[in-house]
């Protein structure tokens, strides 16, 4: 008998809470199902994660205009077809992506959009700055002149990027430019692609053209950030031609401040600037793998996609990298700078606190010298006050007449003893002193 039971496993096993949302991640964000003709018009805005209530507010609105199922609360994704048009809304890391797609019926160039199928009013309220716009159409080939001729004036006489699908099943056409109404184009001659395929490519497409525009996102922040490392790295180069000249604690003090303050400069590059340039990196790589599955071969006389991308996008990407490599070489290079400088102090405050020592002893030995002359001379000033005591003394006792004594001799031999006695104790006392912890 099988332990597994269709009607009671959960009875069985204790289920771990994202199983079924594991299980459901490969099938998100399915490709469409695409029927030529039509007419596709792409959107991604960028919001960064904010605003994600009012996205759903929005197509909750959508939704309920034109009678049809709102998304579900969390939800990643949301697919609608609202009979005339279909929506399509992605939520991605940073930003949001609205396909609208629409038959194109009898229609063979950009003028009508499916960005026309839903209110202008709807489009202004949705949250974010709008970074990439892409007008697609897939048509059959016998409805439109696949002559280059023909093609061009659809793109505003702009030069064409063209490519046949590795089996000749479509022919791809784009420049890579804003036209006049500020969206990028792209055209698909159709041959013998089904509905699958077709969605595949369309969804592709738009994912080159989301995905490359969010990968140079990061190019004016590389060109920025090398024109700043130029600048912190000939600081950088005169801290360190100082480090050998320096005189004084004072100088060391100085420069510590300077390589301090442009450590904490780069640390702020590089804090704003490490997330930008790793999603730059997994953009690129998303695209050049995008373009892989594509695998569009050259069109005779038209520079290919493939190419033109890897020829424009590569440097650009390899700019972004090299940005950041030098950020990184110069917070390598501004801390060793800095344990340099700091082992200079270590050794400069070595060398004072010897001196110190130095110093230290040698008036301890002077202080040893004086307390060996006071030492001295309070057994003098003891001595006298005692030998005077006994004067006072003796002298008393020989003018009461109690013993006939002779003064000056007596008060002679009191001298020695006395000076004797008080040496000893003092010296008792002191060792008492120093053995005392």
């Amino acid at each position: 008998m099988s332990l597994l039971r269709s009607d009671n496993t959960s009875s069985i096993f204790d289920i771990h809470p994202l199983r079924e949302d594991l299980y459901q991640e490969l099938h998100t964000r399915p490709f469409p199902m695409l029927s030529s003709p039509v007419k596709v018009s792409h959107l991604a805005l960028l919001n960064e994660g904010h605003d994600v209530d009012r996205e759903y507010e929005a197509l909750a609105e959508l939704a309920k205009r034109y009678s049809g199922n709102p998304p579900g609360e969390a939800a990643a994704c949301y697919y609608q077809n609202f009979g005339g048009f279909e929506v399509r809304w992605e939520k991605h890391t940073e930003f949001s992506t609205y396909t609208i797609i629409a038959p194109a019926n009898n229609e063979s160039n950009f003028e009508k959009t499916a960005l026309e199928m839903v209110p202008e009013s709807w489009l202004s309220c949705l949250p974010g700055k709008l970074v990439v716009g892409v007008h697609l159409l897939l048509i059959d080939e016998e409805n439109i002149s696949t002559r280059k001729e023909d093609i061009k004036p659809l793109f505003e006489g702009q030069r064409l990027i063209g490519g046949y699908t590795q089996d000749d099943l479509a022919t791809v056409w784009t420049s890579f430019r804003l036209h006049s109404d500020h969206f990028s184009r792209v055209l698909v001659h159709r041959r013998n692609l089904n509905p699958c395929q077709s969605g595949r490519l369309v969804q592709r497409l738009l994912e080159i053209e989301t995905y490359r525009v969010m990968a140079l996102m990061a190019l004016p922040i590389a060109r920025e950030v090398s024109a700043a490392v130029n600048a912190m790295d000939q600081e950088l180069a005169q801290i360190n031609a100082q480090i050998s000249d320096i005189q004084r604690g004072e100088d060391e003090r100085q420069l510590l401040k300077q390589l301090t303050t442009l450590a904490a400069k780069v640390e702020r590059f590089h804090s704003d600037t490490n997330y930008r340039f790793g999603a730059t990196n997994a953009y690129y790589e998303l695209v050049v793998g995008r373009m892989a599955y594509l695998k569009l071969d050259e069109v005779e006389g038209v520079q290919s996609i493939p190419e033109f991308l890897m020829r424009r996008l590569t440097p650009a990407i390899r700019t972004c990298e090299s940005a950041h490599r030098r950020l990184e070489d110069l917070s390598n290079r501004i801390s060793r700078a800095g344990e340099l400088l700091n082992t200079r102090v270590d050794l400069t405050l070595k060398e004072q606190n010897q001196g110190l020592l130095a110093s230290m002893n040698k008036r301890s030995e002077i202080q040893l010298r004086l307390q060996k002359m006071v030492e001295g001379m309070s057994v003098a000033a003891i001595s006298f006050a005692l030998v005077g005591l006994i004067r006072i003394a003796l002298t008393a006792v020989k003018d009461g007449g109690w013993v006939d004594i002779n003064l000056p001799l007596m008060i002679g031999l009191s001298v020695p003893t006395v000076v004797i006695v008080v040496w000893t104790v003092s010296r008792k006392v002191r060792k008492s002193l120093m053995r005392t912890p």
